[in-house]
């Protein structure tokens, strides 16, 4: 029995779609990479397509919900916690939108299915740059810096970390003898924390400091 060219087609679709996708978390070295992305967007087109064809009285819409179901416990399966983190989440994602495209794929949704996978190749290429760049303005460090007990000294290095581009919460004061010690919670780039390091190199009033 030849096989119709559409089911060909939604297969080799299936295939060249979850290996586009797997091949850039097998570029980053990721737990769901080339051949699982493929067989997870091949078979959620098959089930779709069978669904459609076998489901009888049976609306397909419940057996795609099943289909889903089944795709979350793969997710679960990615998902792994080191310390206080949860790693595996990017992936989890991942495998979840390559499902629904291989489900858009069985279903004959070609337009849709494109502008999904475009949309997933952009987040996962380019936004990696921009979470850079977020990370780059959100790198937060803690300054202790000793300097002499003087208003003005709280105010002038507050100044100075400002100067620099920086953001800063407190400063937490705590007196040390003939000392006073602050505590600053510093928000910014490296560039500008190298910067806010080598100022306070300089500044007379500070004694020491560490970060």
């Amino acid at each position: 029995m030849p096989i119709p060219i559409n089911d060909a087609l939604n297969i080799l679709l299936a295939v060249i779609i979850g290996g586009l996708i797997g091949a850039e978390r097998e570029f980053r070295h990721r737990p769901a990479g080339f051949r699982t992305l493929i067989f997870i967007c091949l078979g959620a087109t098959l089930f779709t397509m069978l669904s459609i064809r076998l489901g009888g009285d049976l609306s397909p819409v419940r057996i795609a919900a099943h289909m889903v179901t089944g795709v979350g416990f793969i997710c679960a399966g990615v998902i792994m916690q080191e310390g206080v983190h949860l790693v595996g989440l990017t992936t989890a994602a991942t495998i979840w939108i390559v499902a629904a495209i291989g489900m858009g794929i069985g279903g004959g949704q070609y337009l849709l299915v494109l502008l999904a996978t475009a949309a997933v190749m952009a987040v996962l290429w380019a936004f990696p740059m921009v979470e850079d760049r977020i990370y780059n303005v959100r790198d937060k460090r803690t300054y202790e810096i000793t300097s002499d007990i003087k208003h003005e000294t709280v105010e002038y290095l507050r100044d100075s970390i400002h100067e620099c581009g920086l953001r800063v919460e407190g400063p937490k004061l705590v007196k040390s003898g003939d000392k006073l010690i602050s505590i600053w919670e510093v928000y910014g780039s490296p560039d500008q924390h190298e910067t806010l390091v080598n100022q306070l190199v300089t500044l007379p009033e500070v004694k020491s400091f560490d970060y």
